[in-house]
């Protein structure tokens, strides 16, 4: 599956097309903080999020392959969804966001 490529010439406009949306930076955090996690993780963690949202950010970083989906064994099967190196890539930004968050906020 190939991402949509988008026309914007400005790249922080097209990295905000992938992870602008609300709640895909918090499920970014999760990941970075948690090597591997399962939906229901990720839902349990993300107080407020639908689960219709959820797998609509999901794939959504699926497709621009920052993250990854893994099948388990397990009766009925599960996935587990993980990072890609592309995707550990955006922890400085996270750390950033966290860093400015800490100093400026509440």
């Amino acid at each position: 599956m190939t991402a949509p490529k988008s026309t914007e010439p400005c790249p922080v406009a097209r990295t905000l097309d992938i992870v602008g949306d609300r709640w895909t930076i918090l499920i970014l955090r999760e990941l970075l903080t948690n090597p591997s996690r399962r939906f229901q993780d990720l839902e349990a963690s993300l107080r407020g999020i639908s689960p219709n949202t959820l797998s609509a950010r999901l794939k959504n970083l699926e497709e621009h392959t920052i993250v990854t989906r893994r099948l388990y064994e397990e009766h009925p099967p599960r996935a587990e969804y993980v990072l890609t190196p592309k995707g550990r890539e955006l922890g400085p930004a996270l750390q950033a966001l966290l860093v400015w968050g800490r100093k400026h906020t509440g």
